[in-house]
């Protein structure tokens, strides 16, 4: 099989550079999905981490994308060694796990908080005895537009 060129993220590019001018911001039951939040989290429901088998508690993960394609497709996740610096954690967010990646995300294009990008995860074999993960990109939904609630009793109107 030929050997795939990733390019991995680090943590620090996931920092937030301050604004120079205005900013963009930017289900199949046997596989295993993931989606980007509206938050720009990467997130892992429980069944999906289940399903792969990962202990989310000492996983760290290094997350990549094909280094010559400029549009998102896929997103790579290898597991690494507790003591890389280039790696990202696994956070317990409510009924999911999750990487937080937002400003990774905005610099990437992905308008995440009117879209909803969900992914089907593929094992594959990344190097020898290391099992990677590969996120494809499988679906985008529109997000629905919300409005605000009244809140608080209704004011009688008098009329006289």
């Amino acid at each position: 099989m030929k050997e795939k060129q990733i390019r991995f993220f680090s943590p620090q590019e996931n920092v937030e550079a301050k604004p120079k001018g205005k900013t963009a911001k930017s289900k199949k039951a046997a596989a295993a999905q993931c989606s980007i939040s509206i938050s720009g989290r990467l997130a892992f429901p429980l069944k999906s981490i289940a399903q792969l088998g990962i202990d989310p508690a000492s996983t760290l993960f290094k997350v990549g994308k094909d280094q010559k394609k400029r549009v998102l497709k896929s997103l790579y996740l290898i597991p690494s060694g507790g003591d890389d610096s280039t790696a990202f954690a696994l956070v317990k967010t409510g009924r999911s796990y999750t990487i937080s990646m937002k400003v990774i995300f905005q610099k990437l294009g992905l308008d995440f908080e009117h879209t909803h990008y969900i992914f089907s995860i593929k094992p594959f074999n990344y190097e020898e005895g290391v099992t990677g993960y590969e996120l494809v990109l499988s679906e985008q939904i529109q997000r629905p537009v919300k409005e605000r609630k009244q809140r608080g009793r209704k004011r009688k109107v008098v009329s006289e």
